[in-house]
């Protein structure tokens, strides 16, 4: 008998100003478990095009998260590439420049439009990383299937 496990998790790393302050873990929640799934039968859905970060703090809900709880602001993809070193890895980087989505950030999601809406792959709710209006933050997100 076989038995395969097929699994998509992810772990996302926030760096401040250059300095890592969080590695945590993410939810790929149920619109992005179906996204994947379209994906496969060569739907014309756009690919993750953007990172939005913001300051809700209410739980990962798997189910029905489509949208964060709070969102402060959305930034396209500076990076999304296969990692060099696991090809069942895909990695997505976004930088929060000065200015953007400034204060007390607690999460953050992908989603395949850059500016606003779309479909969201994952989200995840962490402990507060303060980003200051002259800060710059920058996420790299890791997606694993398995």
């Amino acid at each position: 008998m076989i038995n395969d496990n097929f699994k998509i998790t992810g772990a996302l790393s926030i760096a401040l100003n250059g300095e890592v302050v969080k590695e945590v873990p993410n939810t790929v929640v149920l619109s992005g478990k179906e996204f994947v799934a379209s994906r496969m039968l060569g739907t014309t859905a756009s690919a993750m095009a953007g990172m939005a970060i913001g300051t809700g703090s209410t739980a990962v809900d798997v189910v029905n998260d489509t949208t964060l709880g709070t969102e402060d602001d959305r930034q396209s993809l500076t990076s999304s590439a296969i990692d060099a070193t696991d090809d069942n890895k895909i990695v997505y980087t976004a930088t929060f420049g000065a200015g953007d989505g400034s204060g007390a950030i607690t999460e953050a999601g992908i989603f395949n439009n850059a500016s606003s809406g779309g479909t969201m792959l994952c989200r995840t709710v962490f402990p507060v990383v303060n980003k200051g209006a002259n800060d710059s933050m920058t996420i790299t997100w890791t997606i694993t299937v398995s």
